[in-house]
This record gives structure tokens, sequence and C-alpha cells, in this order.
């Protein structure tokens, strides 16, 4: 579907992730990770399995870029590679600087390794204001910027920027030297929908939960636990429910969620209840498949294959 509204560059996480692009014949691929060990090797059996797609990599260090140079000349595949740049998030990535431009020059010397330019994802901008995410954004940008010229003044070839995620994706996409890269308008859901109202996505994933039981005379606990729902936020920041907004998570565990409800008690068990996930992303890949619904029925099924981790590769 997005291949067919004219989007053919992707970016993933995973080997999985990138071999299911490649089964559904996309161009162009980058893992947004950086792959050592075990990973590197199932990425270069996965160049060679699908060399219809064209794939990427990160790397942020010279020991790691060493490892993959080795490793892709000795495979003899030349690999485009993307600098992983640390914006700010202080996840992964080489700082600006001297370090960067010497990883740099590196990649665009080194056997088996084709340099791309510089990747940088600022998922730590998620302030709701749209004004102080773009000022925030816009600093990142100028910190991008400065270390493009200094790959230029190193006459060193030209980068390709890959920036931002979703939050930043409405400022970053104005610049034309940027490659955007948001994901979670996918699916959206109720985070990005409080915190990105400038975005006009809506949640296209909806949870199904079932009342279980009614432990006390405020209570209702239905069977959406940690097993059914991206758990990492605060248990507030778990699900929120639309057409019941009078309830309140209060507690969450591996198969239950307790709700307390503050209007009258209309509950009772084998209730259905729908809820929308904060974090839509680690909430998809707990389900094997996704049932669509059209005009009100479910119509036919997707299979979350990448959720397997390892499909063939």
């Amino acid at each position: 579907m997005m291949m067919a509204a004219g989007i053919h560059k992707f970016k993933c996480a995973t080997i999985a992730e990138a071999e299911m692009l490649a089964i559904a014949n996309a161009k162009d691929v980058l893992l947004a990770y950086q792959p050592v060990g075990p990973k590197l090797k199932r990425f270069i059996q996965l160049i060679k399995k699908y060399p219809g797609t064209l794939f990427s990599c990160l790397t942020d260090n010279l020991s790691s870029a060493n490892e993959q140079c080795s490793a892709f000349a000795g495979a003899r595949v030349n690999v485009s590679v993307y600098i992983d740049l640390n914006v700010g998030m202080n996840r992964t990535g080489i700082l600006p600087g001297t370090a960067m431009l010497e990883l740099y020059r590196f990649c665009a010397t080194a056997p088996g390794m084709v340099i791309q330019g510089l990747h940088a994802y600022d998922g730590h901008v998620t302030n709701a204001s749209f004004r102080e995410r773009e000022k925030e954004a816009d600093a990142i940008f100028a910190i991008v910027e400065a270390e493009i010229e200094n790959i230029k003044a190193a006459n060193l070839p030209e980068p390709t920027i890959v920036l931002g995620g979703s939050p930043t994706f409405s400022v970053h996409c104005k610049r034309p030297v940027v490659e955007c890269s948001p994901g979670t308008f996918i699916y959206w859901d109720k985070s990005y929908l409080t915190n990105c109202a400038e975005q006009e996505f809506v949640p296209a994933a909806i949870l199904i939960t079932r009342v279980v039981s009614l432990p006390g005379a405020t209570l209702v606990c239905t069977d959406l636990g940690h097993k059914s729902v991206a758990a990492e936020s605060d248990k507030s920041k778990r699900v929120f429910f639309p057409e019941q907004e009078h309830l309140t998570v209060i507690a969450q565990s591996e198969e239950h969620l307790v709700l307390e409800n503050r209007t009258n008690h209309i509950f009772k068990p084998g209730d259905i209840l729908y809820a929308i996930p904060w974090h839509i992303c680690p909430t998809v890949a707990l389900y094997n498949r996704s049932i669509i619904i059209r005009d009100g029925k479910a119509a036919t099924t997707w299979q979350n294959i990448a959720r397997d981790r390892e499909i063939w590769v």
C-alpha cells in the first residue's frame, strides 16, 4: 500500500523487518541499526538473497566499521553505509566533530563500503507544543548542517541526510536536503494524537478487550495485560478508551488491566471495550496478525510476519 502511494524508501530496525520489505519487493531499505556479530552475518545473507533490493545500514565507530568492512569485503559485496550521528538522544551514534569526520573518511575509502551520508534520529524531541518542537528540530538540523559543511570541506562525498521521526516530521519535511523517516503514521496512536496535533493522522489500530471481573464497587478488570499492549510507559499512558473516558488505569499485570470507574457502575463481566494504544509500535509486535475491519465487519487479516524476528535469513 505504501509503495502504491509512491513510497519506495523504507527504514526498519531488525533483520526480519528488512527481509519482510524485500519480500514485498521494496527498492531501498535502510537497516537503522549497526549490525555486528551474528547480525552482520545475517545482514550479508539478506543482501545476497534479495539482490533486487538495495540495502544499507548504520555505523557509529571505527571498531564496528572495521568489522563491517572486513565482512563485506570478504563476502564480495559493496554495502551502502550511513554514519549514525548522535544529535541528543544519547542512545546510539557518534558525536559531531573530528571523530565523526574520521569515521566518514574511513567509510568513504574502505573496501566493501559505499558511504551514503548521515543518519540522525531525534526521538527525544516530543514536546506537545509544535513551536517548541520546531525550535528543537531547527537546532538539531543546525548541528547536521555543520557536519555537512565539514564533510564538503574535507572533499569527501556529499552526504544524503536521513533525519527525524514522527514528532519532527512536520518540520524536517520542509527541508529539501532531508529524507524524512516517520513511521508511526501507518497506524498512529494516542501519544502522537495528543502530542502531534498538527499532523492530521487518525488512529487505525484499536485493541479489543473484555471485562473479566468486577473486584470492587468502582473497579473494572479487563484482559488487557502487559502481553497485549506496550507497557514501557507510566500505567496512565498504556491505553486510552475513547468511548469510556471516565475509566482510569490503576494497575496492570501480565494478563490483567484494572480500571477505576468514575461514573455509575454500568459494566458486567463479558462486556467488550475498545482501546487505543499510547504506543503502537511495540504493541503491533505482540500480535501474529491484525484483523482488518471494513464497513463494521472483519474482512481479512494481515500477518505481522516480522514479529517472528526471523523469517528465512
